[in-house]
């Protein structure tokens, strides 16, 4: 297949090429590189993409960029491009989230509608539509109720897949990623920000009482769930991905420790904008997609820490 990853230097849309390309399809990445982090991180999320003569990086604005050109032969297109963090999204930078997730949106959808050899378009949706859910595990069908203008604009972008699908038969399919870990996890995610600091022995911040609960999903179940969701999703369908790890978050810190030895926490109060408790009913995903999540968390944990532990040592 020919694939378009969007967001092709980030976390996600990093590894999903990394495996697409070992699968044999072809990649497009396009990636404008905002200064949410650094440059130079998201170089190495490509360093071994750009050695494979069958990938391709665009360096564009997906705001700007001729769209005919970017999907044309386009089999497969993974939108995983984003403007990240659900405490940044307040204030005066809302407008990059309405830019980078609702209008980017909009532009892909729009231009795919003249490219009918489309198989399947994937969207990177987020738990974060949910926002205090009524009920955990979420259902699908559940009312998303966001309690942040990120998770709005994620709401609103996924809207979007599904009415192109309803209303221009495009083949889409929105995937709710449920708390991704794992190696090249973004820097300012809690993780990367706790594993930094346990291996530093440097003091780690943590807000809230520790008590909130996330369904933790390690990065290569969601590369798998993506490439499930290409391959056999229902056009226009939602799906939750779930690492079915419903933990809280002094839990992670415990097992940490057993990683790396005794942190230093520092606790701040809550921040608006994040949930209390997360989890995935995966079970759509499950029958229709045959999602099933293979890494359990301190497996996952134990490598995101190996992996930090080599980037740290530079």
């Amino acid at each position: 297949m020919h694939c378009i990853v969007t967001g092709v230097a980030g976390f996600v849309g990093s590894s999903l090429c990394d495996r697409l390309l070992a699968d044999g399809h072809t990649v497009k990445g396009i990636d404008c590189f905002v200064d949410y982090y650094p440059r130079e991180l998201k170089l190495k999320n490509l360093a071994k993409a750009r050695e494979n003569p069958r990938f391709t990086l665009v360096e564009e604005n997906l705001l700007t960029t001729n769209m005919n050109s970017l999907l044309d032969g386009a089999d497969w297109i993974f939108h995983q491009a984003a403007q990240a963090g659900v405490r940044a999204s307040w204030g005066a930078y809302f407008e990059s989230y309405t830019n980078n997730n609702i209008l980017v949106t909009q532009r892909i959808l729009e231009a795919a509608t003249a490219f009918p050899q489309i198989k399947r378009i994937v969207y990177a949706s987020s738990s974060s539509v949910y926002g205090n859910a009524e009920r955990y595990p979420t259902l699908e069908t559940d009312l998303p109720k966001p309690v942040s203008p990120y998770g709005v604009t994620k709401l609103a972008a996924e809207h979007l897949m599904c009415l192109y699908a309803s209303e221009s038969g495009l083949p889409t399919a929105s995937l709710r990623y449920f708390t991704v870990y794992g190696p090249r996890q973004r820097p300012d995610m809690a993780f990367n920000r706790f594993a930094k600091a346990a291996l530093k022995k440097e003091e780690l911040t943590l807000y809230g009482d520790g008590e909130q609960s996330r369904d933790f999903t390690f990065i290569d179940d969601i590369v798998e769930g993506n490439i499930l969701a290409a391959k056999s999703a229902t056009p226009g369908g939602v799906y939750n991905l779930g690492g079915g790890s419903i933990t809280t978050v002094n839990e992670v810190l415990t097992i940490i420790e057993g990683l790396v030895g005794p942190l230093k926490i520092k606790r701040f109060d809550k921040q608006r904008g994040d949930a209390r408790h997360t989890g995935a009913d995966t079970t759509r995903a499950r029958s229709e997609l045959g999602f099933s999540p293979k890494v359990a968390l301190k497996e996952g944990l134990a490598r995101e820490v190996s992996w930090m532990e080599s980037l740290l040592a530079g």
